[in-house]
């Protein structure tokens, strides 16, 4: 259980579940109107803060820079919401409803919170009440002043998936044209007369036979390889780009009105 001592430190601070998740920033202290000492605290949840969830801080500890509750952070997301009313308490039903939530005897819890301050224990019905902190408000009775507070609107951002995008490589198939030379042999017939110069080797050979003299022919003709060739590197990057949203949320603020004084009509024209 935390002391008041260390109140200052836990508002406004962070509250992480007992995994360590962060759950939110805590908004109020609740005290026991009997014990006096803290029993709930109340935490900004939600994309902008704008939802307040109650958990028990008995079992709490204080840990660096953040409070830490033994309890998921679903389970505080998903607890009943509870309207405090005008005086800063939790009924004794809104409260027997959150016990119940968290999974706590809310009988054996009182009887408790009675057999620690000496007073007899009896049934649960008493009209218990938990009272909020409110920082720098003296306990005794010597002063009479109030605190008035306003609530503030703290924007924030939160990081989600918002699409995904894929770079993926496929093979097609295009037909392509090329003209290409080729080339061949043919077959021409040369004749020359018997001249002084040819005579030897035309009558080297008998006067009258047969005889055959082949040509081979060659010819060109296209032959087709493919091969693989690096043409470009390809990746995905993203842009952060910067957008301007207008979000709207209600904030609650405590006026101040007074009776039988000659400011009466002030106080209440004052924003």
């Amino acid at each position: 259980m935390i002391t008041r001592e260390q109140i200052p430190t836990v508002l406004d601070h962070p509250v992480h579940d007992a995994r360590g998740d962060k759950i939110g920033d805590a908004r109020h202290v609740f005290f026991d109107d009997v014990t006096g000492e803290p029993e709930w605290v109340s935490v900004r949840t939600g994309m902008f803060g704008t939802n307040e969830s109650f958990v028990p801080i008995h079992d709490a500890a204080v840990i660096e820079d953040h409070l830490e509750v033994p309890f998921a952070k679903d389970q505080v997301k998903d607890a009943p919401n509870v309207d405090v009313d005008a005086g800063g308490h939790l009924s004794e039903q809104e409260e027997q409803r959150l016990y119940e939530h968290y999974g706590i005897d809310w009988d054996a819890a009182w009887q408790d919170t009675r057999s620690g301050t000496g007073e007899t224990t009896g049934a649960a019905d008493t009209g218990q009440t938990t009272g909020t902190a409110d920082i720098g408000q003296t306990t005794g009775t010597g002063d009479h002043a109030m605190t008035r507070s306003e609530e503030e609107m703290h924007i924030g951002v939160e990081r989600r998936e918002a699409g995904r995008a894929r770079l993926r490589k496929y093979v097609v198939t295009e037909e392509q044209q090329y003209t290409v030379p080729v080339r061949h042999e043919e077959v021409r017939v040369e004749r020359e007369p018997i001249t002084d110069a040819n005579r030897d080797s035309a009558m080297s050979g008998p006067d009258i036979t047969e005889a055959e003299h082949d040509v081979t022919l060659y010819e060109e003709e296209p032959v087709v390889e493919t091969r693989a060739v690096p043409k470009e590197r390809v990746r995905l990057t993203t842009d952060e780009v910067t957008d301007e949203e207008t979000v709207t949320g209600e904030v609650r603020k405590e006026r101040m009105e007074t009776e039988g004084t000659d400011d009466e009509s002030e106080d209440r024209r004052r924003p």
